[in-house]
């Protein structure tokens, strides 16, 4: 795909992936829907990208009307949708089961199971849903790209987050199959850890411990994934794939 004037919707992108890979399409020519649950840094990232007919959207993923209208609004801004990058999403860590020494166990709640699973999966889908609707109505061709994880593949802590990966990553592979005949590509993104507000939240002795893991001996730059992102709309054969930017980790 020529990126030249396409417009692209972008969720999460407030800051750190979203934000990168937003910069990176207006770069070669992209219209930007820039979406966060957060407006004001929405609108941050909007005014920043200086170019195009870039445009902030707030919504809360997670919510199906919400979702409806925000692509209704964005095919009467942009005309026709020809691209979404499904970036949003959450983390709420925890052990599934813990004992404790009185004899009690700490667990995941049902919450902190279902807030992961409501915005990166749900999410997903619903934000997946209205995008291929809007494309098909302005004649198809374009591209879905799921950010997934290099925890789809299980890490300890995570199985909400986990949960919700391998799912999106999933969810690529079947809409590949069934949006092909519209001209519709869909991708998936599997970062490894990545130079972001999330990971630069880990404790300083957790971070270069995980560093020493890594075989290319540092983090991700929200860039590189960037550019990775941009490959997928760029090359038109590419579909129904997983594509893992790890550095070499395999959890």
């Amino acid at each position: 795909m020529e990126l030249t004037n396409k417009n692209i919707a972008i969720t999460g992108a407030g800051r750190g992936l979203g934000a990168a890979i937003a910069r990176e399409l207006c770069a070669v020519g992209a219209n930007i829907a820039v979406i966060d649950i957060d407006a004001e840094a929405a609108a941050s990232v909007a005014s920043d990208l200086g170019t195009g007919n870039s445009r902030s959207y707030a919504c809360d993923i997670s919510r199906e009307q919400e979702v409806n209208a925000l692509f209704k609004q964005l095919e009467h801004d942009f005309d026709a949708l020809h691209g979404l990058v499904n970036n949003a999403g959450i983390t709420r860590d925890a052990l599934m089961v813990k004992p404790q020494k009185d004899g009690s166990f700490k667990t995941m709640s049902l919450q902190q199971w279902q807030q992961v699973i409501d915005i990166n999966l749900t999410g997903t889908f619903l934000c997946g849903r209205a995008a291929a609707e809007s494309m098909i109505r302005s004649g198809g061709q374009g591209l879905i790209v799921n950010v997934s994880s290099i925890s789809r593949h299980g890490n300890r802590g995570q199985s909400n987050y986990s949960a919700s990966k391998a799912a999106v990553a999933a969810l690529a592979v079947v809409w590949a199959q069934e949006l092909a005949p519209y001209g519709i590509r869909s991708m998936s993104l599997s970062p490894g850890f990545t130079a972001t507000e999330m990971v630069a939240n880990m404790r300083p002795d957790a971070l270069e411990k995980l560093q020493k893991l890594i075989p290319a001996q540092r983090l991700a730059t929200p860039e590189e994934m960037a550019r990775t992102v941009r490959f997928m709309f760029e090359n038109d054969y590419l579909s129904g794939r997983d594509i893992g930017v790890d550095g070499g980790l395999r959890l």
